[in-house]
């Protein structure tokens, strides 16, 4: 696995990225990252990915599926940064999931050789340019559907030229209050018969998402998503026993799991998978957890999987913020130069971490501080009785949701190890968002 990533991408900085030193502008971004400057050389707000974190969290991962017996379409929407998809592939990852057509677009573009829509595909320009794409055998491509209207709209707009190949579909289940996806098998059903219908279509196998029925690691949600899993098995093995799936599938698909609840999705569906057909048709169970590659210090530290389990490893979070304190307007108050422009704060507000003094290069605790609000481009911190922090002094700053922290930023500058008393600067993650 290469450690590099693609500062190259940037070309001549120009002063437009956030973060980078205005020392920086007119170099090569390439070469001024390969001279490992000082973290501390970086101007704030700022976004770092660490470099260690995420090799450990992609192992971990990796030796997690291979434990679990499940395979993994990790959900590029994540970060959107084709560096970051090709070490989750280098690991073993079956493709790249996405969430949307010009996601898909993307990764057509960035040629990833399996690849996923977690979505109904109904835009007819998009269906089109899918239908070039599998003339062209450029991907191996699945879609879902959660309703008959979906798949006629797809049949309709492929038919209009013929196509070598069909276009993979998986029948989506849902669950009432969930989000997208047929209510109850009888829908599903008539789903998966309206794509056995269609010669443009194939049935390759059913599809879910979990992680809309519940929010909590407790007892009850748990078992939400278990029955929920177990539903989503028995439409799987019903179409199977009927003989419903396409015979031009090479390998069917049943697919779930977010980065909250892979451990009951392994539980319930990995018993399904079947890679050589022992059992008739060749099955594989495909997991699409996307967060772990980055972490977090927020929602998903309090909720992943491997907190449930014991001698399972552990994630790290890879997203740090970094914010000047710009002002101390009254005791116990400082106002820092990040804010939601900057910062996730849709699954929680950023921790302090802790404190850079102003002309150190070294992080310090900062018991007691915490985060209270947040405007656009500022974060208020309450801080201790007696705190001496000072204007000019930087904060470390835990971030909640990584999804939600990519997209704010056109890169990411990538550390060593921000555990290291000093870390340096080692390389830069562009992002592609619409």
């Amino acid at each position: 696995m290469t450690d590099d990533f693609d500062a190259s991408a940037l070309g001549v900085l120009d002063g437009s990225l956030k973060g980078f030193p205005p020392a920086s502008v007119g170099t090569d971004a390439a070469t001024f990252l390969a001279g490992r400057p000082a973290l501390a050389d970086f101007t704030t707000p700022l976004v770092t990915l660490d470099r260690s974190a995420v090799t450990d969290n992609v192992e971990t991962m990796r030796q997690w599926c291979d434990r679990a017996g499940v395979g993994l379409a990790p959900h590029g929407k994540t970060t959107m940064n084709r560096a970051l998809w090709q070490r989750q592939l280098d690991a073993g990852a079956w493709g790249i999931t996405v969430a949307t057509p010009w996601q898909l677009s993307v990764a057509l573009d960035w040629s990833i050789p399996h690849i996923m829509l977690a979505n109904a595909l109904v835009q007819p320009e998009h269906l089109r340019a899918v239908g070039r794409a599998l003339d062209r055998g450029d991907a191996e491509i699945v879609v879902w559907a959660d309703s008959v209207r979906a798949v006629q709209i797809m049949s309709r707009v492929l038919a209009e030229q013929p196509l070598r190949r069909p276009l993979h579909v998986l029948v989506e289940l849902g669950a009432p209050g969930g989000r997208t996806g047929a209510r109850d098998h009888a829908t599903a059903l008539e789903i998966a018969e309206a794509v056995v219908a269609s010669p443009e279509l194939a049935l390759a196998g059913v599809s879910g998402y979990e992680g809309a029925l519940a929010h909590h690691g407790d007892d009850g949600s748990l078992q939400i998503v278990r029955d929920y899993l177990t539903s989503l098995a028995e439409l799987h093995t019903g179409l199977l026993a009927d003989g419903r799936y396409d015979d031009r599938v090479e390998t069917l698909i049943v697919t779930a799991g977010g980065s909250a609840y892979f451990d009951v999705v392994a539980e319930v569906l990995a018993e399904l998978r079947d890679l050589d057909g022992a059992r008739g048709r060749a099955v594989d169970v495909l997991m699409r957890s996307g967060a772990y590659v980055t972490h977090d210090d927020g929602f998903y530290r309090g909720i992943t999987p491997l907190g449930r389990h014991e001698g399972t490893g552990d994630f790290r979070s890879a997203i740090h913020g970094w914010a000047t304190i710009v002002s101390r307007p009254e005791p116990g108050l400082a106002l820092v130069d990040g804010g939601k422009r900057d910062f996730p704060f849709d699954e929680g507000l950023p921790e302090v971490q802790g404190v850079r003094r102003a002309g150190s290069a070294t992080v310090e605790p900062l018991p007691g501080a915490t985060t209270t609000a947040m405007n656009d481009q500022h974060t208020f911190v309450s801080l201790p009785p007696g705190s001496d922090v000072e204007v000019g002094d930087v904060i470390r700053l835990g971030l909640s949701h990584p999804c939600t922290t990519f997209d704010k930023w056109r890169a990411l500058v990538v550390i060593d190890d921000v555990r290291l008393a000093e870390p340096s600067a080692v390389d830069a993650v562009t992002t592609t968002f619409g």
